[in-house]
């Protein structure tokens, strides 16, 4: 995969190091000197275009036209939504990811300004807690399609709804899938008719709805604290 990266700060030098560690073509564009100086202590000189980011000319001496993935990092959120708006309008870049540095303006990262993904780092932090606090025992191993689906999984305590009842009972929302129940070590197919027990470990993929809900079904009954 080639990727075209907009800006040079930290962010951008370690999402650079991250992709050519994984055997992908990446060139970076910046213009401040400071930060070039930086940039060339920690990445291949060919990996480096200096100018400016708006400028067709450098973007064209970045290889732009040939690039699967751009993805604007800058610290001016103006800059990041021209060069995702300015590269989807002239050279159709398959796929723009921009960084959202003020939160105010995330409004503004969306497809009018051809922006693909946008990359809110308070938004980010606030789902997570959010969903941490929701799902209770429940971890989330991967996310997929771009964060809308997870992979999860929990373990079914004493006292939890789910023991007993039948797969095909638990009345699971649509986007809610059961691909595995590992029960003493072993790997069970879920059916219709697969009864959850206790100790079962459970692997679902689910949007947040249906984790919410899958939380509900497995949550146990908390002991009591002694009461002297």
């Amino acid at each position: 995969m080639f990727v075209v990266i907009v800006g040079g700060g930290r962010t951008g030098i370690q999402l650079a190091k991250t992709l050519i560690q994984q055997n992908h073509t990446v060139h970076v564009v910046e213009n401040r000197t400071e930060i070039l100086s930086m940039i060339h202590r920690e990445l291949p000189t060919e990996s480096i275009f200096q100018g400016n980011p708006i400028d067709p000319n450098v973007l064209d001496q970045a290889g732009i036209q040939e690039a699967d993935v751009l993805a604007a990092v800058t610290t001016r959120d103006e800059v990041n939504l021209a060069v995702c708006h300015f590269a989807r309008l002239k050279y159709n870049i398959p796929r723009t990811i921009a960084r959202v540095n003020n939160p105010r303006d995330a409004w503004l990262f969306d497809d009018v300004f051809s922006v693909d993904v946008a990359v809110n780092q308070s938004a980010i932090m606030s789902h997570i807690i959010e969903e941490e606090m929701s799902m209770g025992d429940m971890m989330t191993l991967l996310k997929l399609r771009r964060g809308n689906y997870s992979l999860v999984t929990e373990k079914i305590p004493e006292g939890a709804r789910a023991i007993g009842m039948m797969l095909k009972d638990a009345d699971l929302p649509e986007h809610c899938v059961i691909a595995a129940i590992i029960r003493k070590g072993e790997v069970v197919v879920p059916r219709g008719v697969s009864v959850f027990e206790k100790d079962d470990e459970v692997l679902a993929v689910t949007d947040t709805e249906g984790a919410k809900q899958l939380s509900d079904l497995f949550e146990g009954t908390k002991p009591r604290a002694n009461v002297h």
